[in-house]
């Protein structure tokens, strides 16, 4: 039998064999790093997945792909001519959109493309959905203005049926305004969109970011579903909104358990009904169990699911008030996950890319992620839900308030009710995720205003989930969780009996991975010099980790899943390409599983407990200062450590406080092959070190306390029987600075035969 064409799929189709010329002379812009699903991104079908899993419709059309576009000031108006071709829905500042290039405050993107429109028989409508454009939108369809919308990160659906040429083709212009700056929600975009990003500001994403898609519906469809599990009722309370033609039909809601029927129940739409759930399968990280949903309206049905599960406080087993998932106590484990791409920026390349990381997050071991300051395509979700992933999602960040410090609550501005808008279709649009958990209002003081009431309202807007009013920085005492950061950590709140008590960043370890960057200069909370002294020092937070689990702490969250740009602080590369770390050390150590603490045998000391001889100089040296033959008679002496004498965290013997030092010392070694040889340093600012005139370490972040670091393989090839040469080279910093080396081996476990 053949298979039947949907209308308004038969229409489009010409449109699409039209655009393959196009498509083949569309390549991303070169230059920084990519991932390896770039190479897969078809251009005449990106992201072709239906973009909403909760409420999928059979009669739709992808209209994603080759758009034209042009860049152009804001006081003109709409273009006769555009410039080029972007790809859509990857933002204008991205490679994958083939353009590249910034969007000021001072400009307007316009897109353009054309569609062939069904002829919509029955009084049947034709809806224009977009999953997100960042930030103000404004669309036309043949020259018609359909609607406008403001806010990066939620959805939003025009009904263009009035405006069509029906049946033939159409036109669809969509231009765009983003100032990425006062009066938004940005998150870590960085607000400065000429100055170049650096630190915790990323590159702006800028247009069309999520999937465009076209559908038609019935005179009388549904709008959207609010979906709550009841599991101490057993029932699913749901609620379908309808739109278009009034009055709206009854509606037929049926539950399955795989093709099985579980459930049915009909009523009008607009009114919560109660879909009982016998004997429910519950939904946990282990066992994340989804029911399928099918709703019809009269001539329109969608497709949905959803999971049974219950988020609540309690006591743990310690009696502290803990998170209860299903009424049992949950310690959650979980990165900090930006969503940011080398080539998407705020866009995965595929959705395989999309799957990859929660994929990832769940084979090392973490039952849960704290989504920063963005908000994901539905799709993202869709993942957490079917592979099991908790999720504590942020509002990002804006101008909607002065900022709070320890003396005031911040103030609101004039961009308050923007921020609450955009705050209310975060929730709305997105509670009906079984794996989201938590709503987090502010992320420390950035754009914070009116804690108290923005905590109580989202909890009034969402009472199934627990609300935090603002990770890290000053507790205003409100909201279900008492939030600390620290780095690297870790730290636990004080417990509370209302409240839960959790860690919601810490350690920030930082290592650069060669070839694997997005620049050449990237840094870190704290530095590390290699893959096996990141293992370790990670291993010894969480070990720390669980020992605060016994007095009190019920879930920590790690910076960060993925490098981002300048940050290399990443358990993964920015381009996914590489873990920087032993997945089943970290596996183990998520569930509070580790091997016995590496030790170290001191092969050249530091100068922790007695003075030790350096030759130094404070000035320039010449030649290749770090190398053997190097003559350093003339140089002075001294006894470490070095530093400022106000330094109070290490004993100082030889005063430093000049911009630079540079120091050299011999190590004799009896034998030339060591166990895992490492340097044991506490340094300043910026510290390279040399062994035999390699380099053996280069740290960038300054050091707290005396630590282990790696050394480079070429360095340790140098080593050999008899006289080695140590070489340092450290920059203050702008507080007191400090710098001793030494050099240590890991501890055999079993002596040598």
């Amino acid at each position: 039998m053949r298979n039947k064409i949907k209308p308004l799929t038969r229409a489009l189709i010409f449109g699409f064999m039209a655009t393959a010329l196009a498509a083949q002379a569309w390549q991303p812009v070169p230059g920084q790093i990519m991932t390896r699903w770039s190479a897969d991104v078809n251009p005449r079908s990106p992201l072709p997945d239906y973009p909403r899993p909760q409420m999928v419709r059979k009669d739709w059309v992808n209209l994603n792909g080759l758009w034209d576009y042009v860049i152009q000031p804001m006081d003109e108006s709409r273009p006769e001519k555009f410039a080029g071709k972007i790809l859509v829905p990857f933002p204008v500042e991205s490679a994958l959109s083939g353009v590249k290039q910034p969007l000021t405050n001072e400009q307007r993107l316009w897109y353009r493309r054309t569609f062939t429109s069904p002829k919509l028989a029955d009084g049947r409508r034709l809806l224009l959905h977009f999953g997100a454009v960042d930030w103000e939108a404004k669309v036309f369809i043949n020259g018609r203005a359909v609607g406008e919308h403001r806010g990066g990160y939620d959805a939003f659906t025009f009904d263009v049926t009035d405006a069509l040429k029906l049946g033939a083709e159409n036109e669809l212009v969509v231009a765009v305004f983003d100032a990425t700056g006062a009066g938004q929600a940005l998150g870590k975009q960085n607000f400065n969109k000429i100055a170049k990003p650096g630190g915790i500001a990323y590159t702006p994403c800028s247009g069309i970011w999520q999937t465009v898609w076209l559908e038609t519906v019935a005179a009388a469809s549904i709008q959207d579903l609010k979906l709550i599990p009841d599991v101490d009722a057993g029932c699913l309370r749901i609620t379908v909104n309808a739109g278009g033609a009034s009055p709206a039909p009854n509606v037929e809601i049926i539950a399955f358990d795989g093709r099985k029927e579980v459930a049915r129940i009909s009523g009008k739409p607009g009114v919560e009904l109660k879909l009982p759930i016998p004997n429910a399968r519950l939904w946990t990280p282990e066992n994340p169990f989804l029911y399928h949903l099918k709703v019809r309206m009269g001539g329109d049905e969608v497709a949905s699911y959803f999971g049974m599960r219950k988020i609540a406080l309690g006591k743990n087993e310690k009696g502290f008030t803990a998170m209860l998932l299903n009424g049992k106590p949950v310690f959650q484990a979980g990165p900090l996950d930006q969503g940011f791409w080398p080539d998407g920026i705020y866009t995965a390349p595929t959705d395989e890319a999309l799957r990859f990381d929660i994929a990832e997050m769940k084979r090392l071991g973490f039952n849960m992620v704290r989504k920063h300051v963005k908000v994901e395509p539905a799709r993202w979700y869709y993942w957490c839900d079917k592979l099991g992933l908790l999720v504590w999602q942020d509002m990002p960040s804006g101008g909607g308030g002065h900022g709070g410090n320890s003396e005031h609550e911040g103030e609101p501005t004039e961009f308050a009710p923007q921020f609450e808008t955009e705050l209310r279709a975060l929730v709305e649009q997105h509670q009906n995720h079984p794996s989201i958990i938590l709503w987090v209002v502010f992320n420390e003081g950035w754009g914070q205003y009116d804690t108290a009431r923005l905590t109580a309202w989202v909890k009034a807007l969402d009472p199934s989930r627990l609300v935090n009013g603002a990770s890290g920085w000053v507790d205003r005492k409100t909201g279900d969780v008492s939030d600390q950061h620290s780095y690297p950590g870790p730290a636990c709140p004080e417990p509370e009996a209302a409240r839960v008590a959790v860690l919601g960043e810490f350690g920030g370890l930082g290592l650069p991975t060669p070839n694997h960057t997005w620049v050449e200069s990237s840094w870190g909370y704290r530095g590390v010099t290699g893959e096996r002294s990141l293992t370790r020092k990670y291993g010894e937070l969480w070990r720390e980790v669980w020992r605060l689990k016994d007095q009190g702490l019920c879930a920590a969250v790690y910076t960060q899943l993925t490098d981002v740009e300048t940050e290399c602080n990443g358990l993964f590369t920015y381009d996914r390409k590489r873990l920087k770390v032993d997945a089943k050390q970290l596996a183990n150590a998520h569930h509070g599983v580790f091997a016995p603490p590496i030790t170290f045998d001191v092969v050249a000391p530091t100068a922790e407990h007695k003075p030790v001889s350096w030759c130094y100089t404070t000035e320039q040296p010449a030649g290749d200062w770090a190398a053997t033959s190097f003559e350093d008679a003339a140089w002075r002496v001294g006894a470490a450590g070095f530093g400022a004498a106000s330094f109070t965290n290490a004993t100082v013997r030889t005063v430093w406080e000049t911009s630079e030092i540079w120091l050299r010392r011999p190590v004799v070694l009896p034998q030339g092959k060591l166990n895992f040889p490492a340097l044991k340093i506490f340094h300043g600012q910026e510290t390279e070190v040399f062994l035999n005139g390699v380099l053996a370490a280069k740290l960038t972040r300054r050091g707290a306390d005396y630590d282990e670091f790696d050394i480079t393989p070429e360095a340790a090839k140098t080593l050999h029987a008899g006289v080695n040469q140590l070489a340092v080279h450290c920059r203050r910093g702008r507080q007191a600075s400090f710098i001793d080396v030494g050099l240590v081996q890991e501890r055999r476990s079993k002596p040598e035969r």
